[in-house]
This record gives C-alpha cells, sequence and structure tokens, in this order.
C-alpha cells in the first residue's frame, strides 16, 4: 500500500520534474539528434504528451471496464507518421500537465478494491493498474536520462 502511495505521488510529480529538468538544457540544442534513429529533446517532448495522452485513456478503461482489452499504440509510428520535430512543445507541455493532473487525482482517490479489479489486456499480455502504474511513475525519469545523454551528445559535437 505504502509503495503504490510512493509511485502515485511519483507520478503526480512528473510535471515539476519535467519542467525542473529543461531549465538545464539551452534551448539550440533542442532539436539535436544523436544519430539519426535517436529522438531529439523536442521529439520526446511531443511524444511525452502523446503518451500521457494515451495513457490516460489506458488507465480508464482498467478502471472502468476491467477484464476488457486496452490499447496499444507504437511511439516509434506516432513519432513519423505525427511529424513530432513540426509540433509545438509548448502545446504539448500544456497538454502533459493536465493530463497528468486529472489522472493522478483519479489515482489518488481509487479505493484498494478497484485497484484489485483493474485489469486489461494489451499486445503483450495481460496488466493491471499497479503495473500501468510502474510503467508511468518512472516515465519522466527515465526521458530526463535520455534528455541528459542527448545533452551530453550535443556538447561533444559543439
Amino acid at each position: 500500500m505504502q509503495e503504490r502511495e510512493q509511485k502515485i505521488e511519483l507520478y503526480g510529480k512528473g510535471y515539476r520534474q519535467l519542467i525542473d529538468a529543461l531549465q538545464r538544457f539551452p534551448q539550440e540544442m533542442w532539436d539535436f539528434k544523436p544519430s539519426p534513429d535517436r529522438w531529439s529533446l523536442h521529439e520526446i517532448l511531443i511524444h511525452i504528451a502523446d503518451s500521457d495522452a494515451n495513457a490516460y485513456v489506458k488507465c480508464r478503461k482498467l478502471i472502468a471496464q476491467p477484464g476488457k482489452p486496452v490499447n496499444d499504440y507504437n511511439q516509434d509510428v506516432w513519432s513519423n507518421v505525427l511529424d513530432y520535430k513540426g509540433q509545438n512543445v509548448e502545446n504539448a507541455l500544456e497538454l502533459f500537465k493536465l493530463l497528468r493532473k486529472t489522472t493522478y487525482d483519479l489515482l489518488r482517490n481509487t479505493p484498494d478494491i478497484v485497484w484489485v479489479k483493474a485489469t486489461g489486456y494489451a499486445e503483450d499480455g495481460a496488466i493491471t493498474l499497479d503495473d500501468w502504474l510502474d510503467i508511468y511513475a518512472n516515465h519522466i525519469p527515465d526521458h530526463i536520462k535520455q534528455m541528459e545523454k542527448n545533452y551530453v551528445a550535443w556538447q561533444k559535437q559543439s
């Protein structure tokens, strides 16, 4: 129970963590790609908004329709087809902020009995709400590490 509460709090801090981390990276490096198959910081930010939009729906499906399929999405296809490099970062950050806040509020108020029943099926098998939380509580810290690697690579090539 306490572990879940800690993960919920980590999840809820995602927007603030991201905004604080962005202060460390100069704007002129945001479009830098360490290699053609890696995302720029700009593309990572668009991905974060799209990922949280998908997570928003998946979380609610797990709670409201337990035992049903939850949809997966292919982040690489989305990045290419939706032209992440051409999308507006400020809009993505604002969307992410609202998605994260509303889902955080939902999770904080979800009773234990719902957590037990909240399950679904994805392409790679069964998923519970706790599984979902494990993924998304760490999503922002993982991407901040990716941004830091991009920054180091950018500094080396500058």
